[in-house]
């Protein structure tokens, strides 16, 4: 399975390292292209950098590690090429202050999806924190962390539930892709509680269930 990381920061470095060593065959692609080899570099396990077209060119699945204000001007040059492709959508749109969600009538998601109708987007891992895929943990407390993903294609979400349980996830799916109005806040909670409520990084959800 290709899985193209589009952005070489905290997110999109650790996971793409922790997804390369657990089987993917990962391409790294970013606006410095010398940060996309470092990244490649860092992550091993036959991981490699492209420009991005050529890193989602003969990707299944791709995931964009950048910011939410980057994802517009992103997709306005790769947009064409993601048609039929799974495109993961883990980000948060935040407010300058980083205190709320812009989005509260629909989701980044959903706004992502409206961009590349073509693409098969699927919202999961905004309510993770990159410290967490730096140290390839799933696990708090003996717990795994729960991720809940949300898409409208069952192929797509079947992919992106692959990944979470591969990496060691609790992989739970949420619905359609509209569920992201649901799955975003969960996400500014965590962010809320760890730099608001002075609780750090070293937090995380998880779904308990009864038999």
């Amino acid at each position: 399975m290709k899985l193209a990381i589009i952005g070489s920061g905290r997110i999109g470095k650790s996971l793409g390292g922790w997804a390369a060593a657990s089987g993917y065959d990962v391409v790294f692609a970013a606006r410095d292209e010398g940060h996309a080899r470092e990244a490649a570099a860092a992550a091993g396990h036959g991981a490699s950098a492209a420009s991005a077209g050529e890193a989602v060119k003969d990707a299944d699945l791709v995931l964009l590690a950048v910011p939410y204000r980057s994802v517009e001007a992103l997709l306005g040059e790769i947009g064409p090429r993601l048609s039929g492709k799974t495109v993961i959508d883990p980000t948060n749109a935040l407010n300058p202050e980083f205190n709320d969600l812009v989005f509260r009538d629909t989701s980044a998601a959903e706004r992502i999806a409206a961009l590349i109708p073509e693409a098969k987007v699927v919202k999961a891992f905004n309510t993770v924190f990159a410290r967490h895929f730096e140290a390839r943990e799933a696990r708090i407390g003996g717990l795994s962390m729960t991720v809940v993903y949300a898409g409208d294609d069952a192929v797509a979400k079947a992919q992106v539930r692959d990944l979470i349980s591969t990496l060691g996830f609790d992989a739970i799916d949420g619905g359609p892709l509209r569920v992201s109005r649901d799955i975003e806040p969960l996400g500014m909670l965590n962010i809320r509680l760890s730099f608001h409520q002075d609780l750090g990084s070293n937090i995380g959800f998880a779904l308990l269930r009864k038999g």
